[in-house]
């Protein structure tokens, strides 16, 4: 995966790191990299040799600053509704992803940044990290999903206090609130992030991806068809070689070798 202009993707243990690299606009995300940020999405979930992802932003100020405003600026009625799709449809594929994506936060994580974060499975943040969804300030509401997103991760009480006010958070009160699963120093965040993801790929790959789908899925649906679902996956598994490998090192008292089949 090479010849992006606004992205650099690094692979290295089955863990593909991509980076937003605009750092002379904050990262923002404008139509060419959001095209090809879902270009390498696509890319990680064919792969089989990939089997996690870490996305961050380039420099020390920002992950990703929101959208591009000077791009936003020139919408018309028609043309929003197609940014908002390209957004949604891209933070969609990562949400649904069965390989764990992780955000690794960087700087500033605002609008669209903050609702990239918000895509992503699990979120670390660095202390200099700060979240906000400003979109009100500029007579727009979020569109890349974080009304819908934001509080079905904190509340609703709390989403809305950020989205209408617009206010930022620091990384601190983000973990506080449960925007971020944890805040570490900045100069140990892709090590941190790096440790968490490895620590996943130790389970079975086939379980990972279906636990993904099991919870993400779930949470869109009533109880008793999450249920239903829950059930028809757990079953699933139990045909699969992971299986019987994963229960036999248990009861043997040995490593899993697990094989993704």
């Amino acid at each position: 995966m090479r010849g992006f202009a606004n992205l650099s993707v690094e692979t290295s243990d089955g863990i593909a790191t991509v980076t937003v690299a605009r750092p002379e606009r904050l990262n923002a995300l404008d139509h060419d990299t959001l095209e090809e940020l879902e270009r390498v999405v696509a890319g990680i979930g064919e792969d089989p040799t990939i089997r996690a992802a870490i996305i961050t932003g380039s420099g020390e100020r920002a992950f990703v600053a929101g959208a591009d405003i000077a791009e936003l600026s020139r919408m018309t009625p028609l043309n929003g509704v197609e940014v908002s799709r390209l957004g949604q449809r891209v933070f969609r594929d990562i949400e649904l992803s069965r390989k764990p994506v992780v955000a690794a936060v960087n700087g500033f994580a605002l609008g669209g940044g903050c609702e990239l974060a918000l895509a992503c499975h699990l979120r670390i943040a660095a202390t200099t990290a700060r979240f906000g969804q400003p979109e009100v300030n500029l007579g727009l509401i979020p569109g890349y999903g974080g009304t819908v997103r934001l509080p079905r991760l904190v509340g609703k009480g709390r989403a809305l206090e950020l989205i209408l006010t617009g206010e930022m958070i620091s990384a601190e009160e983000a973990h506080r609130i449960g925007l971020v699963n944890r805040v570490v120093p900045a100069e140990s965040l892709l090590t941190e992030s790096r440790s968490l993801v490895q620590r996943i790929l130790a389970a079975g790959p086939l379980a990972v991806g279906l636990a993904l789908e099991s919870t993400t899925r779930g949470l869109e649906m009533p109880l008793d068809s999450a249920l239903s679902f829950e059930a028809n996956l757990f079953g699933l598994l139990a045909a699969t070689e992971d299986f019987r490998e994963g229960t036999s090192a248990f009861l043997e008292k040995r490593r899993a070798e697990f094989k993704g089949r």
